[in-house]
């Protein structure tokens, strides 16, 4: 993997996606008041699809032309058994939402990329086929770009959940199409600032990350064709949607199901 540096959240204008393309669901767009969808959902990118497979919470995997991307595996390795196997797995931070030890234990022998806490903490012989990457570093990987961007809290009462500098989102450049992965953060300057973002998965639960009106706020701001609400527990997604619309900014919210035991 080639890792930079760059300053700022810009990445170089040929990496930059082509026009947003519409969401393609596994299952009708989603009325008011509906059950949420349980996915997965599909992505046009050039040369395929991405496929997106809600997990569960913050948890996911991505089907792309380039590999196959598990995002935060927590829950054990039979959380996965019915999806493809990884070729790559990004971890966010070191909460236990989003890293744990036994399932990484439990999963194949892939390469990962991870925030330094989190590589830090990792077995020797897993940190040797892990990349660190910091807040602002970017690089490529499966033949896709990658970029590390801030996640962290901007409220004071909030700072001791994620401190700016330690935990990473992760910005995908996949077939022309930019996939933001927030990780838990608000609704930061930086996150703000982003342009082009094609697909963004935003988290929304107290007292750990934005309120929705922080993220639907974040969302009128950086305008992402497709934004889906995840690590929401508790949340009221309707509300957030409700708040989108009103925005202006024309992003299509999509409600899936991540709390597929029903311990949302």
């Amino acid at each position: 993997m080639r890792l930079t540096r760059r300053t700022g959240l810009q990445l170089a204008a040929a990496l930059i996606g082509s026009a947003v393309i519409p969401v393609i669901a596994s299952n009708p767009a989603r009325a008011q008041g509906a059950a949420p969808l349980p996915g997965p959902f599909s992505h046009p990118v050039e040369g395929g699809e991405v496929v997106i497979h809600p997990v569960d919470h913050a948890s996911m995997v991505l089907e792309t032309p380039a590999g196959v991307i598990y995002v935060d595996p927590v829950g054990g390795a039979e959380a996965y058994a019915d999806l493809p196997a990884p070729d790559l797995i990004l971890i966010t931070h070191e909460h236990g939402d989003h890293y744990d030890q036994p399932t990484l234990d439990a999963l194949p022998e892939v390469r990962i990329i991870a925030n330094p806490a989190v590589v830090a903490m990792l077995p020797a012989a897993m940190a040797e086929r892990t990349t660190t990457m910091a807040n602002g570093d970017a690089g490529e990987v499966l033949g896709l770009t990658i970029e590390a961007v801030p996640a962290y809290n901007i409220t004071p009462e909030r700072a001791e959940y994620h401190p700016q500098g330690r935990d990473n989102g992760y910005l995908l450049t996949i077939g022309g199409q930019r996939f933001l992965i927030a990780g838990d953060t608000e609704d930061t300057p930086e996150l703000r600032a982003l342009t082009e973002i094609d697909v963004a998965f935003l988290p929304m639960n107290l007292p750990y990350t934005m309120t929705v009106e922080q993220a639907a706020g974040a969302v009128t701001a950086f305008a992402p064709g497709v934004v889906y609400p995840y690590h929401h527990r508790d949340s009221d997604l309707e509300a957030f949607a409700r708040l989108v619309e009103e925005g202006g900014s024309g992003a299509q919210v999509v409600i899936a199901d991540w709390y597929p035991d029903g311990a949302a």
